[in-house]
This record gives structure tokens, C-alpha cells and sequence, in this order.
């Protein structure tokens, strides 16, 4: 998979052909539906925005090594993990515009599949030999579990706030995110403000990240976006768009939105659409993106000039222009 024509990837792009091969070779098994369900996944058309955000990282603070390769795949790894359990945890049936793998071969071996992959991320952590890097990922698995955790929890929960959808996100998503930048970062000899700027960079990115996710979601459609419009709500997701209407709608636009979320399904579904438009809490949705892509950009100040902090910054622009 090439990925050279990006922009964003484009200074990185040797590294990202490493990187794809390692991912090949780790995924190696004796077991041939772990290969074949796992090839499936990691080639299904994602950006790689994580592990490319451990190879960005290391460059813009000088790193020569190679165990940034190493890093990015199996942060990949992790991520695909996650994804493999997020879709049998969601019943989703299409991930990308593709049937997704528990789709194509069932809850079980979806989530056997995800097991390995975690298990050989660890393994692969092994080999970047830094325990300081082991203790950063092996807390934020933790960490994005939990997450997912509590998402589940709040399924069909209209009492949650914004506090505890940022609480919710950071963790499900923007942890990922936090921990790929990071660790990039401490595999150099950067200072430990750049190292602290880059691992903040990661943050506000996947908080950017999960917020337009959710804006997309009352506005996108299923050719671009590869999910339908309302999933969230079907799920009985309480995201920030509906956070937001409830606390500025009036009190019948608000009992209606509260009873859309814990009953799920799309039976409310235009009429939802319509208050989160005329609450203009998509608008605020937007504006609280904006809001992360802007600290994002701010922690970039320390860094040296350089092609690789330029596609760290137009990585945080693209995160809240993008409609898919």
C-alpha cells in the first residue's frame, strides 16, 4: 500500500513502505484465518494515521534509528485490534464501505483475531527494548479498554454531559493517538518539552480526531463515509451533537432527542437531525474541534522547522476539514 502521494506522508514515505512490510511479516501465522482476517482488516483502506504520527514524531525531533518502523506497526496493530473488537462490541456491518470481518466470518474468530494482533503488538514492544515505551502503551491499553468500556456503558444514557463525553473520547479514542505521538517522540533525544508538546499534539489531535467522527455522523452518508448517517443514534450513542441540543433545545425538542437515545434505533432520526441543525450544535461541534486542532497546532511551536513538523501541522487541518 503506498502512500508516498500524500501529502502528509509524503516526507515519511520511505519509512511507511518499511512499516507496511513489517506489518506483512508480523502478521505471519501458522493459524491461515488469522493471516487471512487479519490481511483483510489492516488492508481495508485506513490511513494510518497513528502509526504515522510515530514516524512523524521521531523525525521532527532528528531520530536516525530504525525502531520507529518497529513502533508504527505495531501501534497499527493495536489500533486494528481495537477495531476488530469495537464492530463485534457494535454489531457494525460495514467499516470503510467493506462488510466488516465479523461480517464476513463472525463474531468468534473477529475477536480471536483481535487478541492475536494485540498479542503480537506486545511482542513487537519487546523488541523496541525501552521500558519506558513498553510502560507508556501498556497503560494506555488499559486506559483505551476502559474507554470502550465506558462508551458501553453509556449506550442508551441520556443524563451524560460534555465532561463525560470528553472523558469517554480521550480514552477511546484520542489515548491511541496521545500514546503513538509519544512514544515516537521518546525514542529521540528531544527535550522533555518537546517530547511533553508532541505527547499533548497526540491528545488534542484525536480529540479533533473523534469529534468531527461524531459531527459526520448527523451529516455524512454512507458513499463517503463508508457507515450510514445516524449509526451513532441507532446505537444509542449519546455523542456531543445531541449532548449539546438537549442543553440548548427546548424542553420538547430535548425529551424527544433524550427518548431517541434510549430507545436507539433511526425511528427519531429526522427529527433529530433537524433540532441538532437548528440548535446549531453541529456548528458547536465543529467549533469545539476546531478548539483541539488549534492546541494541536500550538504544541508544534517548540519543535524545529522542519518538512516532517509541517505534515505533523497540515495532519491537524486536514483531522477537522475532512467529510469521510
Amino acid at each position: 500500500m503506498s502512500f508516498s502521494a500524500s501529502p502528509t506522508h509524503a516526507p515519511v514515505a520511505k519509512d511507511f513502505a518499511e512499516v507496511d512490510s513489517t506489518i506483512h511479516r508480523r502478521l505471519a501465522s501458522d493459524i491461515p484465518l488469522v493471516e487471512t482476517i487479519g490481511h483483510y482488516i489492516v488492508e481495508s483502506g485506513g490511513k494510518r494515521v497513528r502509526p504515522l504520527l510515530v514516524l512523524l514524531a521521531a523525525r521532527a525531533l532528528g531520530y536516525r534509528g530504525d525502531k520507529h518502523v518497529l513502533l508504527a506497526a505495531l501501534i497499527e496493530f493495536m489500533h486494528t485490534s481495537t477495531l476488530l473488537h469495537d464492530d463485534v462490541v457494535d454489531e457494525s456491518r460495514l467499516r470503510r464501505g467493506k462488510p466488516t470481518a465479523n461480517e464476513e466470518w463472525g463474531n468468534a474468530p473477529s475477536v480471536l483475531v483481535g487478541d492475536f494482533l494485540y498479542s503480537r503488538s506486545f511482542q513487537m514492544m519487546v523488541d523496541v527494548g525501552s521500558m519506558e515505551i513498553m510502560a507508556i502503551l501498556s497503560k494506555a491499553t488499559s486506559t483505551i479498554a476502559e474507554g470502550e468500556v465506558l462508551q458501553l456503558t453509556n449506550i442508551g444514557n441520556a443524563d451524560i454531559d460534555e465532561a463525560d463525553y470528553f472523558k469517554t473520547i480521550q480514552g477511546k479514542t484520542a489515548m491511541l493517538f496521545e500514546a503513538a505521538s509519544h512514544t515516537g517522540a521518546m525514542l529521540t533525544d528531544g527535550s522533555s518539552e518537546q517530547i511533553e508538546a508532541l505527547r499533548l499534539y497526540g491528545r488534542h489531535l484525536g480529540l479533533a480526531f473523534q469529534l468531527v467522527d461524531d459531527l459526520l455522523d448527523y451529516l455524512g452518508d454512507a458513499g463517503t463515509m463508508g457507515k450510514n448517517v445516524g449509526d451513532d443514534l441507532a446505537e444509542g450513542k449519546p455523542t456531543l451533537p445531541l449532548i449539546q441540543a438537549m442543553k440548548t433545545g427546548t424542553a420538547e425538542e430535548a425529551a424527544l432527542i433524550r427518548r431517541a437515545i434510549e430507545q436507539g434505533g433511526l425511528e427519531h432520526l429526522d427529527a433529530v437531525l433537524d433540532i441538532v441543525q437548528r440548535t446549531g450544535s453541529l456548528d458547536y461541534t465543529r467549533d469545539r474541534a476546531l478548539e483541539m486542532r488549534d492546541q494541536a497546532l500550538a504544541n508544534l511551536d517548540c519543535l524545529p522547522p522542519s518538512e516532517f513538523r509541517e505534515s505533523l501541522a497540515l495532519l491537524a487541518r486536514q483531522a477537522v476539514e475532512r467529510s469521510a
